[in-house]
This record gives structure tokens, C-alpha cells and sequence, in this order.
């Protein structure tokens, strides 16, 4: 459905009003030869953008936040920091945890991708594709917890790294993984891309100073990912659920070695 969305809108743009055909329409090519199966392919295409168009228009109206169709918008979205460019189905600026339900539902639904997006400063394409790109750091930003004791910290994605140790700088703290972007790079794109830096001889990597990671799956559900004991870790595995499976896979991987 997104491909046949996506030829039809360029069919719209490169060839104007006379791109579209009804079904029995004929159409000359320069040379004078009549191409039926050129308008018949055309009018399948328009069918198949439109109730795309509907789908997306409906999801839009039960969402809290926004969702963009428009050309520009799909345009600035369809890079990153990297040499690949895609044009994506649509832009989601999620409001709320509710949002990214609805649009995993969607995504299920309608067989799409969703891709997550903060910053976007990566530099291999991480954040580009054809589906529904998923932009986070408009409304995920807030510093959540701060343990002195422990010394930790809980953030959403949307927290720019710099801005987060300005907030750690009085308590004598700071996060060590230091990428060249870090004054806009935030810290969801960090965790997803295990991002180091110059100074990961020193600090380490991004994983290094992960401990926990609370996040929705492809099934809706939230589901919580950290350090476990053996008993706790076989335990996980037993769930009749999606994250139970996630559990049995790292489990089949890990003692396929032995």
C-alpha cells in the first residue's frame, strides 16, 4: 500500500491531470501508439493512493498530536546527517504514550514501518525509510529523576545530550559518551545507535552506561529491559507474551554458542 501511495503521487507530480486515466481510456504515446495498460495501471495506482490518503486522514483525527502528508514536510524528513534519502509515508509528532500506541496499531494494521526519529544526526541512514517516521523530541524532552546517591538518571528520548549535563553539571555528574553532535544529538538516537564519540577510550560507549530501557513493542505493550538474574531471566522467558519471545531469542542465541 505505501509503494502504490507513493507512484501514485509521483505519477500527480511529474505528470499533471493528464497523468490519470478512467478505466476503458485511451492514451496516446508521441508516436501515435494507443497504451491501455498504461492507463489501466494508472487508475489502480490513484485507487490504491487514495485510501491511503483516507487511512492516514483518519489516523491523524485520532491522534493528540500531528501527523504530516504534505510534500515539504515528507521532504525534510526523508534524510539524516547521511548520504540516503527516502521519502517517507508520513511524519508523526506524537503527544503522549497514547499516540505511539496508535500509531503501532496502525503500523500492524496496515502492514507499514514506523521508524523512530530524535535529532536525526546519524550518519548511516538509521533514520530514513519508506514508512511512518515517528519524531520524538518535540514533546518526549523531560528530565525525569536524578539519584545523587546512585548516581543516575532517568530521561525521555527527546533530552539533548549537552542540556542533560547542564542539568548534572551542579551535582558534580555527567554523561561521558561524547559524539561531535552532542550540543543537538538527543539521547533516544544515543541508546538506538550506541553512540561513543572521541572520548570512548575513556568513557566508553552509550551501552556502557545503560541500565534500563522502558519502551512500548510492536504488540502495544510496555515492556521494561535491564539487568536480570538467571532465575528472573528464565522466568521472563516463560511469558505467553511478545516480550516473552524476545526473552526466548536472546536465550536460543545466547546458548546456541555452547
Amino acid at each position: 500500500m505505501p509503494l502504490a501511495f507513493q507512484f501514485c503521487e509521483n505519477l500527480l507530480l511529474t505528470s499533471g491531470s493528464n497523468a490519470l486515466y478512467g478505466a476503458g481510456s485511451q492514451r496516446k504515446t508521441p508516436n501515435g501508439v494507443v497504451n491501455k495498460s498504461k492507463c489501466r495501471r494508472a487508475k489502480l495506482y490513484l485507487c490504491a493512493g487514495l485510501e491511503t490518503t483516507t487511512m492516514l486522514n483518519k489516523l491523524r483525527q485520532e491522534l493528540t498530536g500531528e501527523l504530516f502528508t504534505d510534500d515539504a514536510t515528507r521532504i525534510l524528513y526523508a534524510t539524516d546527517a547521511s548520504a540516503y534519502r527516502e521519502m517517507p509515508l508520513a511524519v508523526a509528532i506524537p503527544a503522549n504514550k497514547q499516540d505511539i500506541r496508535t500509531l503501532i496499531q496502525f503500523a500492524v494494521q496496515n502492514s507499514t514501518s514506523l521508524i523512530p526519529r530524535t535529532a536525526g544526526t546519524s550518519l548511516a541512514g538509521q533514520v530514513v525509510g519508506n514508512g511512518i517516521v515517528v519524531d520524538v523530541s518535540k514533546h518526549f524532552t523531560q528530565i525525569i529523576e536524578l539519584n545523587t546517591k546512585e548516581q543516575w538518571v532517568r530521561v525521555e528520548p527527546g533530552v539533548v545530550r549537552d542540556e542533560l549535563n547542564l542539568y548534572l553539571k551542579p551535582y558534580g555528574l555527567f554523561f561521558g559518551p561524547e559524539t561531535s553532535t552532542a550540543n543537538r544529538a538527543m539521547m533516544g538516537g544515543m541508546v538506538g545507535n550506541n553512540s561513543c564519540g572521541s572520548n570512548s577510550v575513556v568513557y566508553g560507549s552509550t551501552r556502557d552506561h545503560l541500565l534500563e530501557v522502558k519502551c512500548l513493542l510492536s504488540d502495544g505493550r510496555e515492556a521494561v529491559f535491564g539487568a536480570l538474574g538467571l532465575d528472573d531471566f528464565h522466568a521472563r522467558c516463560e511469558l505467553p507474551t511478545l516480550e516473552g519471545r524476545v526473552y526466548q531469542q536472546v536465550r536460543n542465541r545466547r546458548w546456541s554458542r555452547f
